[in-house]
């Protein structure tokens, strides 16, 4: 089974085993994450209905990029600027697809405060 996620304002066509690149994610090595933005998902030609279906990974280490070298410079007019950057990365490893997305909590309700105010 495959599934298509986005995180970081990428998208990700993974499987179970798979290990991926993304942008930046808030955690630890060996902690266990859920992307619940799933676009798609499926198993060989068949397309499944990806609402509600979260993907689980485990984060295997937070690493640097290769550094990018940025150089500017104006002819003729001695101005020349050298900078890098090395963008964070986490590596994930997908342990497995289609779990249920976690629900959102609804706010409690005060209305359970009412009856007591009323008895006394």
């Amino acid at each position: 089974m495959f599934a298509v996620v986005r995180t970081g304002g990428k998208q990700y066509r993974v499987a179970a085993g798979d290990k991926i690149v993304v942008e930046k994610l808030a955690g630890n090595a060996g902690d266990t994450i859920t992307l619940d933005d799933v676009l798609l998902a499926g198993e060989g030609s068949e397309i499944k209905d990806s609402k509600g279906l979260a993907v689980s990974a485990e984060i295997v280490a937070q690493a640097k990029g290769e550094k990018v070298i940025v150089f500017k410079k104006r002819r003729r007019h001695n101005y020349r600027r050298r900078n890098g950057h090395r963008q964070q990365h986490t590596i994930l490893k997908i342990v497995a697809i289609g779990g249920e997305a976690p629900k959102k909590k609804a706010p409690a309700k005060k209305a359970e405060a009412a009856p007591a105010a009323a008895e006394a």
